[in-house]
């Protein structure tokens, strides 16, 4: 078991995802366990589908558990991961590839830090769901958009401020009226100073009020700011108390690129 700071290069700054690398195949029930007793937003397990040395394996299976639920995607503990393989593992080569409930992700080591190739989901109009912007304390937005890809809302703010400012009644949110399913709300809004566009990411729904850092909220953001911006690269910031910096790239076939880095924090032998 690994602790990884992701989307940072300092101790204690980006978001903590736990990694698991199973020596053996567990039950659900087992994983929803651990991934509760680390009670980080995520925790992501690793599978090792061949009977080589991991260090020469290039392909594994990836899922993520937060302390509640198992997610489709999850950014942040994905980058954990490949840091993980990279820098304490050793895995050979410069691309890892990942099978998992979102299809298969690659994550590759270049100079800027390590690339995660994700497919985009990008949103689409919606209703204003009433009762959740009166939960969020949220009075005028430009814009409200749905990912059904992500199960996201998006909510488009009128500046920075606005996205810093918030202070979400998570009880109201969890009892509002959302579309069903709904796995967290990104807010965002345009940046200044060299940085393209902000965020924040509320989940209450899946045990998550308020994450660091979400590399699969970017996903959504990545094709929706590219549309605004007429932008194919862009440089994004989580505006949360610890903060996270990714740049953001969108690729052809309806992909994504999020490139960012890991600090490992911890590491040790979780005993069952």
């Amino acid at each position: 078991m690994f602790q990884v700071d992701a989307f940072t290069d300092k101790p204690f700054k980006g978001n903590p995802a736990a990694v698991c690398i199973l020596t053996r195949k567990l039950k659900d029930s087992v994983l929803q366990s651990i991934a509760a007793e680390m009670n980080l937003s995520e925790t992501a397990f690793l599978e090792i589908p061949d009977k080589k040395p991991i260090a020469k394996s290039q392909e594994f299976g990836l899922r993520w558990f937060t302390p509640t639920v198992e997610v489709p995607l999850c950014g942040h503990a994905t980058l954990a991961t490949a840091a993980v393989l990279f820098d304490e593992v050793g895995v050979r080569g410069k691309t890892v590839k990942f099978h998992s409930k979102s299809g298969v992700l690659l994550a590759r080591k270049e100079k800027q830090g390590i690339v995660l190739d994700f497919p985009a989901n990008p949103p689409r109009q919606c209703k204003v769901p009433a009762r959740l912007m009166q939960a969020m304390g949220i009075k005028r937005t430009k814009k409200v958009m749905y990912s059904p890809g992500m199960r996201m809302l998006l909510i488009h703010l009128g500046d920075a401020a606005a996205v810093l400012r918030l202070r979400p009644d998570f009880g109201r949110m969890r009892s509002a009226t959302v579309p069903k399913g709904v796995l967290g709300v990104i807010v965002t809004a345009a940046g200044s100073r060299g940085v393209d566009f902000v965020s924040r990411f509320f989940g209450p729904w899946v045990g998550i009020n308020e994450d660091p850092v979400t590399g699969s909220a970017h996903t959504v953001l990545a094709p929706y700011w590219s549309g605004l911006l007429k932008k194919k690269a862009m440089t994004a910031f989580q505006s949360s108390a610890r903060g996270g910096r990714l740049l953001v790239r969108l690729k052809p076939n309806r992909r994504v690129e999020l490139v960012g880095k890991a600090v490992t924090m911890l590491h040790g032998i979780i005993s069952i």
